[in-house]
């Protein structure tokens, strides 16, 4: 419910209550929201349960299309390059349709010959 509030959003609620509601009244007024957040997360978790129970079967037909958009609401720029790129792909077929080309093993390479090398013209006016 709280995901994006922070820690530091969190203490600036805090000395900001301390100041305006002072040191007597704030713990009052902290146990009001307490009991009122918990008052309606009770109310909607009894909504809930008495919809699934009047709906039945037809319950979870109704939450996928909102399950799907919960899931494309997570999706950042970040996590959805992320799951391109080392995301599983069950069926092995790329993005763009083809099957992925086997890798052809790279010849080795032989390094070059050590031996002496010529000496480099030195140039005196050059440096």
């Amino acid at each position: 419910m709280f995901e994006s509030i922070g820690w530091t959003e969190i203490l600036v609620l805090g000395v900001a209550g301390l100041f305006i509601l002072g040191p007597e009244r704030l713990p009052d007024a902290a146990a009001w929201v307490g009991r009122t957040v918990r008052k309606v997360r009770e109310y909607a978790t009894g909504a809930r349960d008495q919809l699934k129970s009047e709906l039945g079967p037809e319950y979870d037909e109704l939450r996928k299309p909102l399950q799907d958009l919960q899931q494309l609401r997570n999706l950042d720029p970040k996590q959805l390059v992320t799951n391109h790129l080392f995301g599983d792909n069950d069926n092995g077929v790329k993005p763009n349709g083809h099957a992925p080309q086997p890798a052809i093993p790279a010849k080795p390479v032989d390094p070059p010959a050590v031996g002496p090398q010529p000496q480099s013209p030195f140039d005196p006016d050059a440096t």
